[in-house]
């Protein structure tokens, strides 16, 4: 089994709210990152996909094919937005890492034909990442 990662990167804004609390009960909870104002990221991405490579090509997947689907599925439609209320398969998810990082898994996953999705990483700061293996 062989292991193939793409690094894709893109730059989103986000709000860690929960609309049932107060805004108290926000803030002790995420801190600044309840900021009615927002506040943003610069995401790095790692997906990786595994399987074994063709015998013709040598390939689990092709490289650029990989990278066209990220960017079709997941990078165009997060770079520059606002997690919240632009981006539709974010639409009532409370984007942490972790919860966008599974929805990235779930974008991605019909359309890795070669090879089989194996982990989605979503690092939002160099010091917090989260990652996907589909379970």
């Amino acid at each position: 089994m062989i292991y193939l990662t793409r690094r894709e990167h893109f730059n989103a804004a986000h709000r860690l709210y929960n609309k049932t609390w107060s805004d108290e009960k926000n803030f002790e909870v995420f801190g600044k990152c309840a900021n009615p104002n927002w506040h943003g990221h610069n995401y790095e991405l790692f997906i990786t996909v595994k399987g074994d490579p063709d015998p013709n090509t040598g390939f689990i997947i092709n490289a650029q094919e990989l990278s066209r689907i990220i960017k079709t599925r997941i990078a165009d439609k997060l770079d520059h937005k606002n997690l919240n209320i632009e981006v539709d398969f974010l639409k009532d998810v409370l984007p942490s890492t972790e919860n966008v990082c599974k929805a990235i898994w779930e974008q991605l996953e019909p359309y890795i034909v070669n090879g089989k999705l194996h982990c989605v990483k979503l690092q939002e700061t160099e010091n917090i990442y989260a990652e996907y293996f589909g379970e």
